[in-house]
This record gives C-alpha cells, structure tokens and sequence, in this order.
C-alpha cells in the first residue's frame, strides 16, 4: 500500500477520474475544487454539455467500476458515422466495418460528474471545495489558508490552469476565431445510433445521437463556426435565433433528418489549439490543463482520461524506491502522452486547415480524397481504430 500523498486541483470529470484511480491504487489523495452541483437527470431534460467516449475511455471508467452505475436510458451508442464534405465527399464508419459493436458512446458531462462524485464519496476520498491558491514544498495551500501535505500534485483545473502558472509550466495556445454552439434538438426522423459531420464554409457541424424525447427524436448540435457568425445568431431575439439556425441546418443537412428544432438554451464557447510541457517537479497536468485541441473530432475528454489512466499506470510502475515527485517518474509519463497527444493535436488541426482552405484545386482533392476512402475497407478500420482510441 503507498501511503504518499497526493493531492488533485480540479472536481471536473477528468479531476474526479485521477482521484478515484490514485485512491484505488492505494495513494493517500485529497481533492480540492468546487463541488460542481449535478441533480438528479429529470426525464426529458437533458445536460447541454455532451461526450463521445470512445471504446478505450469506456474501458477505463469500467476498470474504475463506474460504468455500470450509468443510467442506461440516458446513453446512446453510436453504431455508425456520416462524415460530408463541403461538396460530394462523404465517409460512412460503421461498427461491424472494423468487427465492433459499437463505435462510441454519447453521455450527458451530468451524469458522469453525477456517478463519479459518488465514487469519491464511496472511497472517502477527502474533498476540499474550494480553490488552490500556491504550492510550497511538499505542502499545498488552498483560498482559504488550510495547507494539504503533496508529495504530487496534479492539475486538473481547467484550460486557465492555476496550478500550471504556479509550476511556471511553458503553455502555448492559438485562438482558432471560431466558437463552438452547443444546443439540442428534435428532429423527424430517427437518428439511428449514427453521429453525423458536415465540413462547410461555415465550420464544421456535428449533430450527435441523443435518447429520444416526449417530443420526439432527439440529436445535440456541436457547430463550430467563425466568431462573427456566432455572434451574429447569439445576438438575436430567441424567436428569431431559433428560426434562423433551424433554417442553416436545413440548407446544410439537406434534410438527412427532416427538419430540426431548437429544445434547448443555445450555448456558446471560444475554441482554442493549446498544449504545454505538462510536468514540473513535484506536478503533473491532465486534461485541459495540459492541452486543448479543436472539437472537430470530439476527442478532447477522450484525452483527458487517457492522460489519467497514463499517470496512473506510471506512478503504479515506478521503483519503489523513486517518489511520486520524482521528476524523472514524471519524465515518463510526458513521454508515454507526447505521441497520441501530438497525433491527435495535427490531424484535428490539419483537417481544420484542409475544410477551411477555399480555393478550388484543394476543394477538390478534400472531396475527391473523402470519395477515396470510402472506398477503402482497410482505411477505415484504421479510422474506426483511432476514434476508438485503441
């Protein structure tokens, strides 16, 4: 049993994950974050913020024992995936082309935070809510003054990291100009497990599989646009807005799904390309606080907790007679994330580029390419691999 401690800044699902996993391989953990509120699901009312977890992640919160405490009303698995281009490209993924059952799944950020937090209080993990103000030594110090013993401390507090500026760990970010809208929908006619993808000269559009409603079919829009459109529909009386963005998505969808209705608030987010160094002595980074990258291929959490179950199998590994502190333990695990990191961070940010180059030779070869691989059994199991994250 190691009894160092460790404490995680962050209660956000990625935050929560570290802390359950530490705690089950026997570290002394302390957790420290605002307690995020997560009511109980009410039907038909669902949480705007959604995921697409891949098989690996699914994996992972199993090996945590929370999977099975998901309501399964609320997920939907994702069996097959339209990609279009701006032209005549298109992809078809479907589960069965790589011998799976199911591509991915769709879950409510609500319901895992619901399940996760209960987990920690299982465990009787020691959460602290409130913010982490410094570190000194092996001790870390929250607003309010109480001081926690670290031997690591690991910084799962969000994109504005404060325990990343406090560790002085080199950050680099680019603002895309874009803004990612979030909303659900009803639609009529049925989504059939399938999460579609539209690439415009208006962003890249995902409408992603949801359970099915008192009013109808349901799917949640992820639309990542330039700042300026975004703004222009945010800016609109609601009657109005919602008029206007059914009408875009009627031109852009061609009516794969009928027409669709706004169910919900319409939310918005700047997007970002962000990475960082990632370890310091004494501190490790997950999640936002580490890296960012563009939603296009809804792999973002996905690469939280593959950060987690990483640090987690590196600090489990380590000689015995090396700390968790230990900056060469930590060394390694910057290494083991460098490559999926880094793969993950070039194709969501080359497929950007690609889609919103406007000049017709490179139209053309992005639509033709598309036509290709559709064509090409091999190609896709390799695609279907890679969202699966395995």
């Amino acid at each position: 049993m190691n009894k160092e401690s460790v404490v995680v800044c962050g209660a956000g699902i990625v935050g929560l994950s570290c802390a359950l996993g530490l705690a089950r391989g026997g570290f002394s953990v302390t957790l420290i974050g605002p307690r995020p509120t997560s009511p109980q699901p009410e039907v038909g009312v669902y949480c705007p913020r959604v995921y697409a977890i891949s098989s690996a992640s699914q994996q992972f919160l199993a090996d945590l024992g929370i999977w099975s405490l998901l309501d399964s009303a609320r997920l939907t698995p994702v069996e097959c995936m339209e990609i279009y281009g701006d032209a005549n490209g298109c992809v078809t993924l479907q589960a069965w082309q790589d011998a799976r059952t199911t591509l991915a799944w769709i879950m409510e950020a609500s319901e895992l935070e619901r399940v996760l937090q209960q987990a920690v209080q299982v465990y009787g993990i020691h959460w602290q809510s409130e913010s982490f103000r410094e570190r000194q030594a092996t001790a870390v110090t929250t607003e309010s003054g109480r001081r926690f013993a670290a031997n690591l401390l690991v910084g799962a507090d969000g994109a504005s990291s404060p325990v990343r500026h406090a560790a002085g760990i080199a950050a680099r970010s680019r603002p895309y100009g874009d803004t990612g809208l979030v909303v659900h929908l009803t639609s009529d006619l049925p989504h059939q497990q399938t999460a579609m993808q539209w690439f415009t000269t208006d962003g890249v559009l995902a409408l992603l599989p949801m359970p099915d409603t008192a009013d109808g079919h349901q799917v949640s829009m992820v639309w990542s646009m330039p700042q300026s459109l975004a703004k222009t529909l945010q800016d609109l009386p609601e009657p109005q807005r919602n008029a206007d963005l059914q009408a875009r998505l009627q031109a852009v969808t061609g009516g794969r799904l009928g027409s669709l209705r706004v169910r919900s608030p319409l939310l918005g987010f700047p997007l970002f390309l962000e990475h960082s160094d990632m370890v310091a002595p004494g501190v490790a980074l997950v999640g936002d606080a580490a890296h960012r990258i563009h939603p296009l291929a809804g792999q973002g959490l996905n690469l939280g907790l593959a950060d987690v179950q990483e640090l987690l199998r590196v600090l489990g590994e380590k000689e015995a007679y090396r700390s968790v502190a230990d900056y060469r333990v930590l060394q390694r695990y910057r290494r083991a994330r460098a490559e999926p990191v880094l793969a993950m961070r070039l194709a969501t940010d080359g497929l950007h580029r690609l889609f919103a180059a406007q000049s017709a030779p490179i139209a053309w070869a992005r639509n033709a390419g598309m036509q290709c691989v559709d064509r090409l059994p091999f190609i896709k199991r390799f695609l279907i691999a890679g969202a699966s994250g395995q």
